[in-house]
C-alpha cells in the first residue's frame, strides 16, 4: 500500500474512532484490510450525515449533498488518483478496488438524508422502512461487501436481504434511543399512526411523556418490532467468517443490549443518551469472537425458529 493510500485510511480510522465508538468498537476485530475498508465506509457515511445535520440552509445542504454524490461518481468511475486532496475519497477508492462495494448504497445514503432535509414524516412503518433502508439497510448491505461470505455457507443468497434487515434494526433502535434529541432538531421519526395509537402525538420535548399518554406502551411496541429485526438479520452470522461474524455480532450486540435497557426503563430515552459501559460492549465483543451467537443462530435456524 502506498504512503498516500495508507494516510488517508489513517485519516478514515481516526475519525472513526472519535465519532463513532460503537462501529469502531465492532470493526476492530476485523483483520487490517477489512478494518480499513470498513473505515473508509464510515468516513464517507459520516460526511454525508454531518451535512444533512448541520446548520447551513436546506438549500446549501442539498448543494453539498449532491456535490457528495458527484464525488461517489468519481468513486465509482476510478477517477480518484491516489494523490487526491480528499483523503475520503482516496481511501473509499482504493477499498472499492479491493472489495465488490455496491457503491449505489451510498446514493441511498445521500437519498436518505435529502429526505432528512425535506423534512420528511412517516406515516406508517412501510414509510419509514423506506427511509431506515437508505440510511441503514443500505450500509448493512455495503459492509457485506467488505466482510464476504464464508465458503459454502447456506442460504448466502439471501445475505444481502439479512445484512439490509439488520441494518434495519440498528436503525430503529438509533431512533428510540434519539427520540428527544431528535425532537428537538425538529424531527420525529417514529410513525405517524404509532404516535396517535398510544397517546404520543405531541411530540417528545420534555424529560417526561406527553400528558395522557402511554409512553411505555409505545416504546415497547417498537422494541418488539426491533427485536423482530434482530431476529431476522442475525440470520447472517453463520454466514460469515469467524472475525467478520464477531465484528457483526458485537456491533448488534451492543445495540440490542440498548435496546433492553430502553425497554426496562422507556422514558431514560426521554432524560438523555441511553449507551453500554465498557465492560459490557467487551463482554459482548468476547461473545461475538467465540462464535456462540453465529452457533446460537445457526441452531435456531436449523429448527426453523430464527
Amino acid at each position: 500500500m502506498s504512503p498516500p493510500v495508507q494516510a488517508a485510511y489513517s485519516y478514515c480510522e481516526a475519525v472513526t474512532g472519535q465519532q463513532a465508538r460503537n462501529f469502531a468498537y465492532g470493526i476492530r476485530l476485523l483483520p487490517n484490510e477489512k478494518r480499513q475498508a470498513m473505515s473508509a465506509l464510515y468516513a464517507f457515511s459520516r460526511r454525508v450525515d454531518d451535512i444533512g445535520d448541520g446548520e447551513l440552509d436546506a438549500g446549501t445542504k442539498r448543494t453539498r449533498l449532491e456535490s457528495t454524490r458527484d464525488l461517489l461518481d468519481r468513486v465509482r468511475h476510478g477517477k480518484v488518483e491516489e494523490d487526491d486532496t480528499d483523503p475520503v475519497a482516496v481511501a473509499l477508492a482504493d477499498a472499492a478496488r479491493r472489495f465488490p462495494l455496491p457503491l449505489g448504497g451510498l446514493d441511498e445514503l445521500i437519498d436518505g438524508v435529502l429526505m432528512d432535509v425535506r423534512g420528511a414524516t412517516y406515516e406508517t412503518w412501510d414509510d419509514l422502512k423506506t427511509y431506515c433502508r437508505c440510511v441503514a439497510g443500505a450500509i448493512g448491505r455495503l459492509s457485506l461487501g467488505v466482510f464476504g461470505t464464508a465458503p459454502g455457507a447456506r442460504g448466502a443468497e439471501r445475505a444481502a436481504e439479512y445484512a439490509d434487515t439488520l441494518g434495519l434494526a440498528l436503525q430503529l433502535t438509533n431512533i428510540l434511543r434519539d427520540v428527544r434529541e431528535d425532537a428537538g432538531n425538529g424531527r420525529t421519526y417514529l410513525p405517524a399512526d404509532d404516535l396517535a395509537k398510544f397517546g404520543c402525538s405531541a411530540g417528545f420535548h420534555r424529560t417526561t411523556p406527553p400528558p395522557g399518554s402511554d409512553f411505555a406502551g409505545l416504546i415497547h411496541f417498537e422494541v418488539r418490532r426491533a427485536r423482530a429485526l434482530f431476529a431476522e438479520g442475525y440470520r447472517l452470522l453463520p454466514m460469515l467468517d469467524r472475525r467478520s461474524g464477531a465484528c457483526v455480532a458485537a456491533m448488534a450486540g451492543i445495540y440490542r443490549r440498548l435496546l433492553d435497557r430502553i425497554e426496562r426503563d422507556p422514558e431514560a430515552v426521554l432524560r438523555g443518551r441511553v449507551s453500554l459501559p465498557g465492560h459490557e460492549k467487551a463482554y459482548v465483543a468476547v461473545r461475538g469472537l467465540s462464535g456462540l451467537d453465529a452457533r446460537h443462530i445457526s441452531r435456531l435456524t436449523a429448527r426453523g425458529r430464527a
